[in-house]
């Protein structure tokens, strides 16, 4: 692991734009198709690159602190449950 972390402060931005590319494309530049472990080992790069080089919304994943935009819609099945004005129930 400590090789791993090692490599990792010496990416330079372009190989993490080059490695960020291949995960996006599913491809290396030279047009080889990335494996599940390529792809998987380029992940883990690239979100340890961008936790010590980027703030973090600009990061992989970043989804903000907002609530998600379902929960301020109300739910429509909820009024199903809602008892009658006047009833007993």
């Amino acid at each position: 692991m400590d090789r791993f972390i090692e490599m990792l402060r010496n990416i330079s931005p372009e190989v993490y734009q080059s490695l960020k590319q291949a995960v996006e494309l599913g491809k290396w530049p030279d047009g080889r198709k990335l494996s599940r472990e390529q792809k998987a080992m380029c992940l883990q790069a690239m979100i340890a690159w961008e936790a010590d080089n980027l703030p973090e919304e600009q990061r992989t994943g970043y989804m903000g602190k907002a609530e998600c935009a379902s929960k301020s819609q109300p739910d429509p099945a909820a009024e199903l449950y809602h008892p009658a004005n006047g009833s007993l129930h």
